[in-house]
Parts: C-alpha cells; sequence; structure tokens
C-alpha cells in the first residue's frame, strides 16, 4: 500500500503546536551547544532542507528523525520519557475512552 502523503488540513492542531514546539526547541539546543547546521545533518545523514522543516516542526518528517536530532543534542529522555509500566496505559486508556464519547470526536 502506497505511503499516505500528510496535509496540514489532516494533522490535528495540538500536534501541530507541538511539532512546532519541539522544533523551536530543536533548534535553540543546536545554536546553544553551539552545533553548526551542517554538522548536525552530518550525523544524521539527513540533509539540510530536512533539518530546516525538523526546526520549523513540518508534520511530514517523520518521528524517529525528530527522535534523533533529540537524541543527538542529549535531551530526547526529557521530551520524550520512556513510558511507564502497564498500569499506566489502562489508565490512559479509560480516559481516552471517556473523552472520546464525550466529545464524540476522533481525536
Amino acid at each position: 500500500m502506497p505511503k499516505k502523503n500528510l496535509t496540514l488540513n489532516t494533522v490535528p492542531t495540538l500536534v501541530l503546536e507541538r511539532l512546532r514546539i519541539w522544533g523551536a526547541f530543536i533548534r535553540k539546543q543546536r545554536i546553544v551547544q553551539r552545533i553548526k547546521a551542517d554538522d548536525l545533518c552530518s550525523r544524521m545523514s539527513i540533509s539540510d532542507a530536512t533539518l530546516r522543516r525538523i526546526e520549523k516542526g513540518d508534520p511530514r518528517v517523520g518521528v524517529a528523525t525528530y527522535f534523533s536530532a533529540l537524541y543527538i543534542l542529549g535531551v530526547l529522555d526529557k521530551l520524550a520519557p520512556i513510558l511507564g509500566d502497564s498500569s499506566d496505559f489502562e489508565s490512559l486508556n479509560a480516559r481516552v475512552r471517556a473523552t472520546d464519547l464525550e466529545n464524540n470526536n476522533d481525536f
């Protein structure tokens, strides 16, 4: 099955906002740590255009690419911590179901 292309209209606003925050954080950390864009691109094996898309919070960039940037910058565990044990998932699932029923939304 071919990959579906994301458009800004198909991504929830909250997700777009978080990606923009992550992108701005990645850019700020790169600058604070004095890592040149070319050096980060080289370490991540991505193009300069892809790094610019990451730093703008583009939803068409894969999550693994965002995580790679966060990892290289040494902040992955702070921005995307490992989820807890399975009991945490049960309470999250209950909240999602209740919210979906109340709002009658897919997101």
